[in-house]
């Protein structure tokens, strides 16, 4: 193998694992959380009845979450309407909101 053939591999190898490191991280500053997805907007697998991604059938799903930034579910600013009823999200499922 050439020089610059084995400078390219091992440049490439260091892309790809930067870049797994970038995901790893990406991901380890995001929670699920429960409760604040609109419907047919939750992330991967909302519970019994749901299957993956954009699967949840009712707003505000109990047992329906999504990405967020770490250490903000439980702020979650939501519409006035759900306000009112002091709906929060949270970072296990909820018995709320379950189609039927």
């Amino acid at each position: 193998m050439s020089k610059t053939l084995k400078t390219m591999a091992i440049l490439g190898a260091v892309a790809a694992t930067a870049g797994t490191h970038a995901t790893v991280a990406s991901a380890m500053s995001k929670e699920k959380c429960y409760g604040i997805a609109l419907a047919g907007q939750n992330d991967c697998a909302a519970g019994p009845g749901t299957t993956c991604a954009g699967t949840s059938t009712v707003d505000y799903q109990g047992n329906a979450w999504k990405l967020v930034e770490a250490g903000t579910c439980t702020t979650a600013e939501l519409p006035d309407e759900v306000v009112i009823k002091k709906r929060m999200g949270s970072l296990e499922p909820l018995i709320r909101d379950l189609p039927s």
